[in-house]
């Protein structure tokens, strides 16, 4: 080839060592099975441990995890939540060298029930304002129950609520994510299609969609586009009795190299969050589910 030819200056070495890498780059995915433009960003939910805070902090660094989800309703407070317990808070995860992979905050009823709905509102973007001043863009809750049909009235108002939250997270850098379980995951993305861009987000649980009857990897499909976080979290369908139960990663029913297909195709650059079935050997779950994470 003529470029091996060329000899003299920096620029064509460097050029010849991005080619030769970038083959071997081609080269892994290709005997391995994945793409290396998918990054993976192992973290945990912090709560799974049932320590202290700052003690599930470092059983979390110590384990592997990069980043840790935080529940905003139990282990941070919004009401009690100053600056200083916020700089505090910052400086934990800095002295174990861990982020924010997501910021929960699961209200008791989604955004599609009236009751306590102004409250439930302001209080997701407080959370949302928490995130952000952690550090954190993502904001995790089970918006409710989507309509399938547009034309409800039900679909409108809940569409509306959640248009204003997208509005409020574009101000303080903060997107509202919806979790997935509750509907097949082609009715949510049409929900969120019709959303203004960049408003509309996954928080992506595919042992949930499992558990609730739905395909992970036909729902994955769907939604990939808007997915901004995924949990680690496998499943099982009992069609007999019409049950479903949580299972550890790579035990249930999730087909995860497509997953992961999926959202590499969308350039995903978001946290892997492993979320333990178990809570007997939570330790042992979460250890094995980084391991194999960070193996890929």
């Amino acid at each position: 080839m003529l470029l091996y030819r060329l000899r003299g200056t920096s620029h064509r070495r460097r050029l010849q060592s991005k080619i030769k890498k970038n083959f071997r780059d081609c080269l892994k995915t290709t005997l391995s099975g994945y793409c290396p433009l998918l990054r993976i960003r192992p973290a945990v939910r912090l709560a799974c441990f049932g320590l202290p805070f700052r003690k599930a902090l470092i059983r979390a660094a110590e384990l592997g995890a990069k980043a840790v989800e935080i529940d905003a309703r139990h282990e941070l407070p919004l009401g009690e939540m100053s600056q200083t317990a916020i700089r505090q808070i910052r400086k934990l995860l800095d002295d174990q060298g861990l982020r924010i992979s997501a910021l929960s905050f699961n209200t008791r009823r989604g955004y599609n029930v009236m009751a306590d709905l102004d409250r439930r509102v302001e209080a997701t973007r407080q959370a949302m304002l928490l995130a952000s001043n952690l550090g954190c863009n993502v904001v995790t809750n089970r918006i409710g129950v989507v309509p399938e049909d547009q034309e409800d009235s039900s679909f409108t108002a809940l569409q509306q609520i959640l248009v204003d939250l997208g509005e409020y997270g574009q101000r303080v850098g903060a997107l509202l994510a919806a979790r997935t379980g509750s509907e097949d995951g082609e009715v949510l993305a049409a929900m969120l299609a019709t959303l203004p861009a960049g408003y509309g987000a996954v928080d992506l649980d595919p042992g949930s969609l499992v558990m609730n009857g739905y395909s992970a990897t036909e729902s994955t499909q769907s939604l990939a586009p808007y997915v901004v976080h995924m949990r680690i979290r496998d499943g099982l369908r009992d069609i007999a009795r019409g049950q479903g139960a949580a299972a550890a990663f790579g035990a249930g029913a999730v087909d995860f190299d497509q997953l992961f297909a999926m959202l590499e195709e969308q350039h995903y650059a978001g946290y892997f969050t492993v979320d333990p079935a178990s809570s007997r050997n939570v330790v042992g779950e979460v250890a094995t589910a980084l391991q194999r994470l960070q193996s890929i």
